[in-house]
């Protein structure tokens, strides 16, 4: 029996209702004149220029686009979707799955440290053809031609396509357990993969959001996440289509040269659904002058996601007071925990906003969570990434593959019917990823297959708190230390270096045995190089002191230097490769 076959023949409790291809909603609305996308361009006007599609001009634009697709590809062939950030990347990415072909959402090529990446997801997948806006075409052309890529069959640019096309438009019966898409991960520890997300995963895990958050086609979806990224693609496309909620988005480039912008469409909309990584909302809090913060109107903010990365209390409560007093709502800040390969969202806090708890940072090291009062001695305060809603969420022991009690630290293992079927052509990988069983498990909780997400967590009252990933775990004398924890002590330690750019990872060597390592770069603001030996002494102060780790190395590198993904995730993998090989690891 397949993967697929041994997925689907077991039930998943009744966790979500009977649903439908994702693009039968938007055809359920293809005669609302209702404004359904908006894309706010900043390329021609300073305040934005907003361009909006209703419904109906959508369905038109996704019918012709699909028409145009079935006569040079055929159902079940890969197209990729290589638009700029604009209106005409909702219109490809609807329009490859309305056609049933397998939609591979990319991004436009342009001056970008992701290059190798599209490239390689490009040559893994060979889509037949390329769908991109107008004013990306030349890019797109000059990318087929001058790197090593199967060259497709065309390309299209979907924003010059007839409407009246639509008409050409024959419905296509959609299997809901084949691919819709491949979701690219952000190859945090490995090289990227295809995480094959079904027509029944991106309809389920857009139910599962929806209704945890409680969005529907009064609410407002707003943001700047990359329609690439997992977390972009269906808070911004999928759950808007899903639910009729209008979308309202600008590019990644625009929010970091402005953050201010993204505050202000979710001052300007209605009943707010937004999300970001932790590092945006440092960002806005620092960079928005009060000025301006007394402008914004943030009431009408109802949940706003804070997840792809380790969501920090100081962060939140930075936030808080920076932008309360405009209207925000402490239970509107939502951390949250998700993966490309569970389509995206797995976990969310609800109206009770943020709960922070004190764990004891020598038990987590053991594998307990042992709660302790607030700034105590050895005190390491978690956020909440909520509760698993339409899925269940597991704590496994890796090796023996048995549930852990509340309380323990193991894998966290997911099991729905939003899990991804596999990777695009990595059987061996998608066995070892997405077979996961279950050794004894109890009554309540099925034996297999288990999505093995690789993150280490615990439960703790229903909750769940996201400790690491196993792979990033610094070993030393037989304790964990956890890297994220290394990180945040060593940006605190010195002024000049820079918050959110430090890597910790595990080092070995023959005459020294197992230890830590760390990069971190300097800040952008410094006018000279700092002192490395300045830097370097206080940060070992402040690692031996917190952790009672000694570290093996450190080094103070430029600003962009500490590599990352697609998502914003440290790589600490490949950042360790770039800086610690040939021995230098046992330079102190």
């Amino acid at each position: 029996m397949s993967l697929a076959e041994r997925r689907y023949s077991e039930p998943t409790g009744g966790l979500v209702p009977a649903l439908q291809p994702l693009t039968q909603y938007l055809f359920d609305r293809s005669e609302s004149t209702a404004p359904a996308f908006t894309y706010v361009d900043y390329t021609v006007e300073r305040d934005g220029v907003e361009q909006t599609l209703s419904w109906a001009e959508l369905a038109t634009r996704v019918r012709a686009t699909a028409a145009e697709l079935a006569k040079v590809t055929s159902r079940g062939q890969r197209v990729a979707i290589l638009a700029p950030q604009d209106l005409s990347y909702v219109i490809g990415f609807l329009g490859a799955l309305a056609a049933g072909t397998v939609a591979v959402p990319l991004f436009a090529p342009e001056v970008s440290q992701h290059g190798g990446r599209l490239v390689n997801a490009l040559a893994d997948c060979a889509p037949e053809v390329w769908l991109t806006g107008d004013a990306a075409l030349e890019n797109v052309r000059a990318l087929a031609e001058n790197n090593p890529v199967p060259m497709p069959k065309q390309i299209i640019a979907v924003d010059t396509l007839d409407p009246a096309g639509a008409a050409d438009f024959e419905p296509v019966e959609l299997d809901f357990d084949a691919p819709a898409y491949l979701q690219y991960t952000s190859g945090s520890t490995r090289a990227p993969a295809g995480a094959v997300i079904t027509h029944r995963a991106v309809a389920s895990n857009s139910w599962q959001a929806a209704t945890a958050f409680r969005v529907d086609d009064g609410w407002s979806c707003v943001g700047w996440i990359p329609f690439f990224h997992d977390m972009g693609l269906v808070q911004l496309v999928c759950i808007p289509v899903f639910t009729g909620a209008r979308s309202v988005f600008i590019t990644p480039f625009n929010f970091i040269m402005k953050p201010l912008r993204w505050l202000k469409q979710m001052s300007a909309f209605p009943s707010v659904f937004a999300a970001a990584p932790n590092f945006a909302f440092e960002y806005a809090t620092r960079k928005i002058k009060e000025a301006d913060r007394l402008k914004l109107d943030l009431s009408g903010v109802r949940a706003l996601i804070n997840g792809s990365e380790p969501v920090r209390p100081a962060t939140i409560a930075a936030f808080q007071e920076a932008f309360g007093p405009q209207g925000f709502a402490p239970g509107a800040h939502r951390p949250s925990y998700g993966l490309a390969e569970a389509t995206v969202f797995v976990t969310n806090t609800d109206e009770e906003g943020p709960v922070v708890t004190s764990f004891d940072r020598v038990a987590l090291g053991e594998d307990r969570a042992v709660v302790v009062e607030p700034g105590s001695e050895n005190a390491l305060a978690l956020v909440a990434a909520g509760r698993p809603h339409g899925q269940l969420v597991r704590i496994v022991h890796p090796a023996e593959h048995t549930v852990r009690p509340d309380g323990e630290v193991g894998e966290i293992w997911v099991h729905g019917a939003n899990v991804a079927d596999r990777y695009w052509e990595q059987p061996e990988r998608s066995e070892e990823t997405f077979a996961g069983r279950i050794d004894g498990a109890p009554e309540d909780t099925p034996a297999g297959p288990w999505l093995r997400t690789g993150d280490l967590g615990v439960l703790l009252d229903g909750r769940l708190y996201i400790t690491g990933r196993i792979k990033d775990l610094i070993i030393i004398d037989g304790k964990n230390h956890y890297p994220q924890d290394i990180e945040n002590t060593v940006q605190d330690a010195h002024p000049a270096i820079r918050r959110d750019r430090v890597a910790a990872f595990a080092v070995t060597s023959e005459t020294l045995g197992e230890g830590a390592a760390v990069v971190a770069e300097y800040d952008r603001k410094a006018e000279t190089e700092p002192d490395h030996d300045e830097v370097a002494k206080a940060v070992q102060r402040a690692v031996s002191a917190q952790h009672d780790v000694k570290l093996r190395g450190f080094q103070l590198v430029a600003p962009g230097s500490v590599l990352r993904t697609s998502s914003g995730k440290i790589a600490r993998a490949a950042t360790k490769k770039r800086f610690w090989e040939s021995g230098v690891s046992d330079k102190s």
